[in-house]
């Protein structure tokens, strides 16, 4: 995968957690950066990092299946590059 590749996956993962971790919000109830890391069994910073646009974090299969069932959307929607929001 070349380096433009991968961060454009990066800021793909990045930009759905952070619309759906906010639709949840909408819909089910509140769930921060800090809920939702504890809830996926990962540091707060990862979460911020996932969101933010300025760094490249990457998860493991693990962690991303974890993100996928506690915001209740499909790993596809996830890694979408068709961002919700667009």
């Amino acid at each position: 995968m070349k380096n433009v590749e991968a961060k454009e996956l990066f800021d793909t993962l990045g930009k759905n957690v952070k619309y759906y971790r906010k639709l949840y919000n909408l819909k089910k109830g509140k769930m921060t950066q800090e809920m939702l890391a504890e809830a996926v069994d990962v540091c707060t910073a990862l979460i911020g990092n996932l969101e933010s646009e300025n760094i490249e974090q990457g998860v493991s299969v693990i962690t991303l299946v974890k993100l996928s069932k506690t915001l209740g959307v499909s790993i596809d929607d996830l890694l979408n590059q068709n961002h919700p929001e667009e």
